[in-house]
């Protein structure tokens, strides 16, 4: 029978232990993780107490993942040697990666009192006082490691990174280049790159960082990610969803697949969208995108029962902190009588006069109201039945309880057919109203011209129709929500109409080279608030808009108002439907193809002139 091999005995213990050692770190740094193990144990079978096997063999485990029995090893390492600056270094990685932030500072600290000029323990130190939000600290550890160390790379990456939380972006680009410089291969590089440019608005650059971040590392889930935002904003959902898809492939998480679930939404394609939206939620109950993006569809359906308490957990824990007043409970449904209740505005100005109509609802249930919204509301919101107070800023005094605007349909258990449509429920300044009828030469409906009409004023045969082609270019889906104002010149060849202008914004610049007709009215640079123009559109017979907050506005101050859909119209606009069960006389004009205007512009001008 054939005996086992062993190993010959060393002539001196000590020896041998040195070799397994080496052996072990040899193996380690090679990367053959299976081999080095069991020379680790053998050489801690032999010395226990050995501090350099203690050490290494604490950093394979942190390796593998194994932090706590990481922490462990190299602890004994230090209680044998504590002037070992590099397992306080590793130490230290391995307390930041239990989540430890205090304890891993205080490690690269030690570290540093032993070795200041430790370029990978200041790198460290940088990343954990920025994980603890210390931004300009981290810079300061950043650059002194750099001043050590120039050529190390992961320190240009992370200084990069800390100048781009910053909003240091050109700063950040500098170190990018520089890392990128030491290695032009580095995938993380191009990919920070790409986010520093996007910040900018760089999208031709920040599109190529991204590509060849992906050309470099094909599975690089964040690229595809951020490479898919990127060019879906730019309006290509279809080349978005190719990128989502190739990040869900990669890393199926929430994130990824709320993406993907956007894009096909974005693209009419709301059955398919669904499914991803429970699959983020059957893997995490409470994502709040998921939420909120599932509310949306089943909004925009009219599953308003289900919808409202899908958006009632919209809320990302730092958004919902912004909101909430602290010490004050949310409302949820509890009887009002004799309440004093804070309603809070959130979201765009378009949300608020939507869901203002809210504030007479909760008065007529017995609540004293007070609205806390922003401050170039006031004083407009003032004079919106039921409510005693508004302010903007912080609350002072005592509340029985507080709302967000938008969560009191779950709270009523509002369905399609109970939405509270009594109009107006916003009224303009009247002192403000007449003086822009004397600008326009209005009359009251029934009653003569007041006086010579200025000069310049349509005649009382033409009808006034106020006009916005354009939204804020900050909104997310606004590249198709926006209208060209050359697109809509058929309006201008009606002969009935007088146009007003009530754009604001970069695209008032379009006016100058429009048609004469919508440049003949143009009062923008007197509406200084939305009280300005509110007061001017008591003056027309009609408001013509895009998707935004002055359709709103119009509406909610009762005028008749149309509103120019593009093919992947919000959720309160819900499908197909031409009217709104929320601004009863509105009327809804839809793309039949995303992106093309032209035909809807001529259904508008037909429209008017049957309606003239």
């Amino acid at each position: 029978m054939e005996q086992p091999e062993y190993p010959p005995q060393p002539a001196a213990p000590s020896r041998y232990l040195a070799s397994l050692i080496d052996a072990a770190l040899q193996a380690h740094q090679a990367g053959r993780f299976d081999a080095a193990e069991p020379l680790y144990r053998e050489a801690l079978s032999l010395d226990p107490r050995q501090p350099k096997a203690l050490h290494y063999f604490g950093v394979l485990q942190h390796q593998r993942g194994h932090h706590a029995i990481a922490a462990g090893l190299i602890g004994e390492a230090l209680e044998i040697d504590a002037t070992d600056a590099v397992c306080w270094s590793h130490r230290g990685l391995v307390a930041a990666a239990l989540g430890h932030l205090d304890e891993a500072i205080l490690c690269y600290d030690h570290a540093l009192q032993r070795q200041p000029d430790f370029a990978d323990a200041r790198n460290n130190l940088g990343v954990a006082l920025q994980a603890r939000g210390s931004l300009e600290a981290a810079v300061a550890q950043y650059r002194l490691a750099l001043a050590s160390h120039p050529t190390l790379a992961d320190a240009h990456l992370n200084l990069g990174t800390a100048l781009g939380k910053l909003g240091r972006y050109d700063e950040a680009l500098v170190c990018y280049r520089d890392a990128l410089t030491l290695d032009p291969h580095s995938a993380q590089a191009h990919f920070n790159a790409g986010n520093a440019f996007n910040a900018l608005g760089d999208h031709v650059a920040a599109r190529a960082s991204f590509e060849q971040a992906l050309a470099l590392r094909p599975d690089y889930a964040e690229a595809q990610v951020n490479l898919g935002s990127l060019i879906g904003k730019l309006g290509d959902y279809a080349g978005a969803e190719s990128h989502y898809r190739r990040a869900v492939a990669l890393q199926p998480n929430p994130t990824h697949l709320v993406c993907l679930g956007g894009s096909l939404g974005a693209q009419g394609r709301l059955d398919e969208e669904e499914g991803f939206y429970r699959r983020a939620l059957a893997l995490d109950p409470h994502y709040a995108d998921a939420h909120q993006n599932l509310a949306w569809l089943l909004l925009k359906r009219g599953d308003y029962r289900h919808g409202w308490a899908e958006f009632a957990q919209r809320w990302r824990k730092n958004d919902y902190a912004a909101l909430a007043i602290p010490g004050v409970p949310e409302w949820r449904g509890e009887p009002l009588a004799g309440r004093r209740l804070l309603l809070v505005g959130e979201q765009g100005f378009g949300d608020h006069f939507q869901f203002l109509r809210f504030a007479s609802v909760l008065a007529a249930r017995g609540a004293q109201v007070e609205l806390q919204v922003r401050e170039p509301l006031l004083p407009l919101v003032t004079r919106i039945p039921g409510v005693h107070r508004a302010f903007s800023g912080q609350p002072d005094g005592h509340y029985d309880f507080w709302v967000p605007m938008m969560s009191v349909p779950s709270c009523i258990g509002m369905e399609l057919s109970t939405i509270p449509a009594d109009l107006p429920y916003m009224f303009a300044d009247e002192e403000k109203v007449k003086s822009w009828r004397r600008k326009t030469g209005a009359s009251p409906k029934g009653a003569p011209p007041e006086g010579a009409p200025p000069e310049g004023a349509p005649p009382e045969s033409q009808r006034k129709v106020g006009l916005v082609w354009a939204g804020s270019p900050t909104f997310g889906n606004d590249r198709y929500r926006s209208i060209a104002l050359a697109d809509l010149s058929p309006l201008s060849e009606l002969k009935n109409i007088a146009w007003y202008a009530l754009q604001k914004g970069p695209a008032h610049a379009q006016l100058a080279h429009a048609p004469a007709a919508f440049r003949e009215h143009d009062f923008t640079e007197a509406l200084n608030s939305f009280e300005d123009t509110a007061a001017l559109i008591m003056n027309l017979d009609l408001v013509i808009s895009v998707d935004t907050g002055v359709a709103h506005l119009a509406a909610a101050l009762g005028k008749p108002v149309w509103v120019l859909l593009p093919a992947n119209s919000d959720w309160r606009w819900l499908e197909h439907r031409d009217d709104s069960p929320w601004y009863p006389g509105m009327r809804l004009f839809r793309q039949k193809a995303l992106g093309h205007w032209g035909p809807l512009a001529h259904e508008v001008a037909a429209a008017l002139q049957n309606n003239a």
